[in-house]
């Protein structure tokens, strides 16, 4: 595609140069028409700040002229959006300010309808804290009773995406943003590469159902390939993922065309064949077997903090898990809740708006199972799904969760202008193709200082929000914090919408209304049995 833009460019040019030749003759005039363009070519070719200026010299100017030119109300009353985290312009805009530490403020007042179904605000102190008596680098400290190697995490963190979906410059790019800020990357299932590994960040390493670099030739677990890969300095997290947001209960394909030699290497599968992740783990089929996978990976990691990420589907499995945790006496250090709300590459439609919990709902019902079970206590709860600003954070911390992950913030504070390219190989920044064409204008040095900058700005904005609400830190946060208007004449907040359950009221009959049916069918031998419901 680059080939083609620049191609298309050069004709142009000669177009334009040919034309002014015939029609005033003299030869000045075409170099004073071609030649600043030759010029400002050249220069978009040499600079590292701008990877579609670099990808495409000239015409990917045309870019920010369209931007320039966007009537600024139309963008307001078009695209602004009052419900959840939209990535309309005016988010992405905001990203770019903070990767580029450019001020993010603007004037007259909110850009949102107050009165409008869905509007959220944090209830703030008539006594606000000064920025000199909050944490401003808050850590949540991950690690149950059997875990020998406690990690200290960012509340703010790189979620899932893998080698193969994102190019390599883009990778290393986010973990050696996430190594100057001092937070971590989560690889995806797609493997533990050196690209993952070489810049130094901290890396939570994710186990899909293709266990791509721990894998035997037939797909199954290989315990040893991951005993190897585990104990590296660099992982400080392993995270088993039995669902995505985008995309929960279906597998995927890697085309043929993509498995080159490198891609064989670090998944451990064979290049140029297929390769398919089941939507299903065969290293464990019920409650159980889950509970003592995680322990066999803690102890072949040698004590590192160990969890499960997942949609949230049918309740009642979930609840099987945590009764198979008691049962067993077998605890995740953490559990990461993805919204389907959550996004991917590449998903089937249906899958992406009809498929799985939105994160509020998902993440307020396992805090509370998790209460309810008496386990909160050495559980971490992630959140993850369009999660981009400083009040995402506290409205998720405030809902039950302990930190949160983020991938589209993370790819647009490196380039990615959201052109929806990324399941053909043709994305114009560089950030999801394989093309060493476009992969290449990425520039890592520069790239990873702005995933930092936005990191530490919206961390610090999420400081910044607790600290006018008089906190002063995010552990003391709750549901009451955060207000809602549910109509145009009525208000709720969180802790309304979301009661509170009481500790250890899930341990024993009779259960809270509405808990009955799920408790009653969950099963911790099998997942079936979770969801008949007589």
């Amino acid at each position: 595609m680059r080939n083609k833009f620049i191609l298309g460019s050069l004709f142009l040019v000669l177009a334009i140069g040919l034309v002014s030749y015939f029609l005033w003759k003299p030869f000045i005039w075409s170099l004073v028409l071609i030649g600043p363009i030759l010029l400002l070519g050249l220069y978009d070719v040499m600079q590292t700040h701008h990877t579609i200026m670099a990808n495409f010299p000239v015409v990917g100017r045309m870019r920010w002229m369209a931007e320039w030119l966007r009537p600024k109300m139309y963008q307001y009353f078009v695209e602004s959006d009052t419900d959840g985290a939209p990535y309309n312009r005016l988010s992405r805009n905001v990203i770019y300010r903070r990767a580029k530490r450019v001020n993010d403020t603007t004037p007259f007042g909110t850009q949102l309808d107050v009165y409008q179904s869905g509007y959220e605000w944090l209830n703030h102190s008539i006594a606000p804290l000064p920025h000199n008596k909050v944490d401003h680098d808050p850590r949540v400290l991950v690690g149950g009773p059997d875990c020998k190697q406690p990690y200290s995490a960012s509340i703010y963190n790189v979620s899932a995406m893998s080698y193969g979906s994102l190019s390599k410059n883009a990778i290393m790019a986010l973990n050696g943003g996430a190594k100057i800020g001092n937070f971590a990357h989560n690889t995806g299932e797609g493997g533990l590469s050196p690209y993952h590994l070489s810049p130094g960040g901290d890396v939570f390493w994710q186990i899909g159902t293709g266990y791509f670099s721990c894998r035997n030739q037939d797909g199954t677990f290989n315990q040893q390939a991951f005993a190897e890969r585990a104990v590296l300095p660099n992982v400080k997290m392993i995270e088993i993922k039995l669902s995505q947001g985008a995309k929960p209960g279906h597998g995927g394909i890697l085309p043929a065309a993509k498995v080159n030699e490198e891609i064989a290497k670090i998944r451990l599968v064979e290049k140029g064949k297929d390769v398919m992740s089941p939507p299903y783990h065969t290293a464990f089929a019920t409650p159980l077997e889950l509970c003592h996978f995680i322990k066999k990976l803690r102890d072949l990691s040698g004590g590192k903090p160990v969890g499960f990420k997942l949609c949230i589907g049918q309740k009642g499995q979930f609840i099987a898990i945590c009764k198979a945790m008691l049962q067993t006496n077998i605890m995740p250090d953490f559990i990461t809740v993805d919204g389907g709300e959550g996004g991917t590459g590449a998903a089937p439609l249906e899958f992406s708006n009809s498929v799985g919990m939105p994160l509020r709902d998902a993440l307020a019902f396992v805090y509370d199972t998790l209460h309810g079970f008496g386990i909160k206590k050495h559980i971490k709860i992630i959140a993850s799904g369009k999660v981009h600003s400083g009040f995402d954070l506290v409205k998720n911390i405030a809902l039950g969760a302990d930190m949160c992950n983020a991938a589209r913030a993370m790819m647009i504070s490196l380039g990615c202008i959201q052109a929806l390219e990324c399941n053909t190989n043709t994305c114009p920044t560089g950030v999801a193709t394989q093309d060493p064409k476009l992969w290449k204008g990425l520039n890592v040095d520069d790239k990873k200082v702005r995933v930092a900058n936005f990191h530490n700005e919206t961390v610090k904005a999420a400081v910044e929000l607790m600290a006018a609400a008089g906190i002063n830190h995010p552990d003391k946060l709750h549901r009451s914090h955060i207000y809602r208007r549910v109509s145009a004449n009525q208000i709720q907040t969180y802790a309304e919408m979301y009661p509170y359950l009481l500790k250890n009221s899930l341990l024993e009959a009779p259960f809270p209304g509405g808990w009955e049916l799920d408790m009653m069918n969950s099963k911790t031998e099998t997942f079936d049995n979770a969801v008949q419901y007589a």
